[in-house]
């Protein structure tokens, strides 16, 4: 086994999912008020946004440790690709802010990069599900719940 290739194996993928396992996941858990409250800028009742915070928090460690073990992999990648389309989508509402512009001080423009952090971090997960051939689609939807065994094929050696 190489050390080498298997800690880069590693860390791509922790830096792939470490804005969710530890961070967000764990903001969820200690500041749950903040959390709710943003929430409650989308959906409504606050019952409704709570079970909003917990699902995204389960969705957050469980795909993350999928992603990062290479266990069902794939099919964890998908789901967290369009989690983050999602949260852009209903977070990320920079035409809302009412004063986007490309000069000057602009909130609209701030979320619009946080926008387009989400989608750009959506390709990267959409990449893992799917790969990089065109080709991929097709494996993903013929065998959604495969691995990509990551670190195996490093034991390997390929």
């Amino acid at each position: 086994m190489n050390a080498l290739s298997l800690g880069i194996a590693f860390l791509t993928r922790f830096l792939l999912i470490a804005l969710f396992l530890p961070f967000s996941a764990l903001d969820k858990l200690l500041n749950p008020r903040q959390a709710i409250a943003q929430a409650e800028q989308v959906v409504r009742p606050r019952a409704l946004a709570a079970a909003f915070i917990v699902i995204g928090g389960i969705v957050e460690v469980i795909m993350s440790l999928a992603i990062l073990t290479g266990f069902m992999d794939r099919l964890a990648a998908f789901v967290l690709g369009g989690y983050c389309l999602v949260t852009a989508l209903l977070w990320k509402r920079f035409w809302g802010a009412g004063d986007f512009r490309l000069q000057g001080s602009s909130r609209g423009r701030d979320i619009f990069w946080d926008f387009l952090k989400n989608v750009a971090l959506a390709g990267a997960f959409f990449m893992l599900a799917f790969g990089a051939t065109a080709s991929g689609p097709r494996e993903f939807l013929a065998h959604p719940l495969a691995s990509t065994h990551p670190y195996r094929a490093i034991e390997q050696g390929h």
